[in-house]
C-alpha cells in the first residue's frame, strides 16, 4: 500500500514488547520515509522531541513511562499530532483515559496491521495540511521542515530550509514569493549580505533540488511553483 502521502510521513512506534515491535516495523514500516522505534515511555518522548514525528503510534502499559502518560506530555507541546493507541486493555476507564489525552484511535490487540495502515492513510485529510505539494516532484512537511522529492528526502542545511519555508509561506499568503530584502532580513538577521551571496545560496540550492523549484520574480526576488496558484 506504498504511495506517495505515505511515504513523506514519519512515525514514532512506542512498545515495549521487542518481538511486536519489530513485526509491525517489518509489517508496515517501509511504507513510510521513516519508522522510528522506542522502547519505552521516556524514550519515546526523548525521540518524539528529537524527531518531530508526524504521527505517534503506543501501547498503553511501558515501563518508566506509560503510553497515555507520555501522550499527556507530548499533548503539552503539539496539540494536534496523531497519536494512535495500541493496547490489550479494553476497559472503559483506560479508553476514557485516552480520549482524555486526545488520543486519534484505539485500537485493541490482536490488530491487524494493514487496518492500522488503512487508517493512517485515511488521515491524509488531517494531515494534508501539513503536506505542501511545490511541484509534481517536490513537497514540502511543514510540521517536520522537510523536503522531498518524489518521496525521498532531500538533505538541506538549516537555512536552506528555512528559505524554502520563508518561500512558501509568502506564496500562500497571496503574494508573489518572498522579497530580497526580506530574505537577507530573515536569513541573515542584521549581517551585511551582498547581493552576490544570496545569489550563490540560491544556485546552491537549485543544484541539490531543481531550476524548477526556485523561480526567478523579476526585480523583486524569488518564488516557488505553488505561488502561481
Amino acid at each position: 500500500m506504498k504511495n506517495r502521502f505515505l511515504k513523506s510521513l514519519k512515525v514514532l512506534l512506542v512498545e515495549d514488547e521487542e518481538k511486536l515491535a519489530s513485526f509491525l516495523k517489518n509489517a508496515i514500516g517501509e511504507n513510510f520515509y521513516k519508522f522510528y522505534v522506542a522502547n519505552d515511555g521516556e524514550e519515546g518522548l526523548e525521540k518524539f522531541l528529537a524527531l518531530k514525528p508526524d504521527i505517534v503510534i503506543t501501547d498503553i502499559t511501558m515501563p518508566k513511562l506509560s503510553g497515555l502518560e507520555m501522550a499527556k506530555e507530548i499533548r503539552k507541546t503539539n496539540q494536534n499530532i496523531p497519536i494512535i493507541v495500541l493496547s490489550a486493555y479494553s476497559e472503559t476507564e483506560k479508553f476514557l483515559d485516552a480520549i482524555d489525552v486526545g488520543v486519534s484511535k484505539y485500537f485493541i490487540k490482536p490488530y491487524d496491521p494493514d487496518e492500522l495502515l488503512e487508517y493512517v492513510n485515511a488521515m491524509q485529510n488531517r494531515l494534508e495540511d501539513k503536506i505542501v505539494n511545490l511541484d509534481d516532484n517536490f513537497s514540502f512537511n511543514k510540521s517536520a521542515k522537510s523536503l522531498y522529492k518524489n518521496g525521498k528526502y532531500v538533505a538541506l542545511t538549516k537555512k536552506e530550509l528555512e528559505f524554502v519555508q520563508l518561500l512558501l509561506e509568502e506564496g500562500q499568503n497571496g503574494g508573489f514569493g518572498a522579497s530580497e530584502a526580506l530574505i537577507k532580513e530573515k536569513l541573515w538577521s542584521a549581517q551585511e549580505t551582498s547581493q552576490e551571496r544570496l545569489r550563490t545560496f540560491v544556485k546552491r540550492l537549485r543544484e541539490k533540488t531543481s531550476k524548477e523549484l526556485i523561480l526567478n520574480v523579476k526585480a523583486y526576488g524569488y518564488r516557488l511553483p505553488s505561488s502561481l496558484g
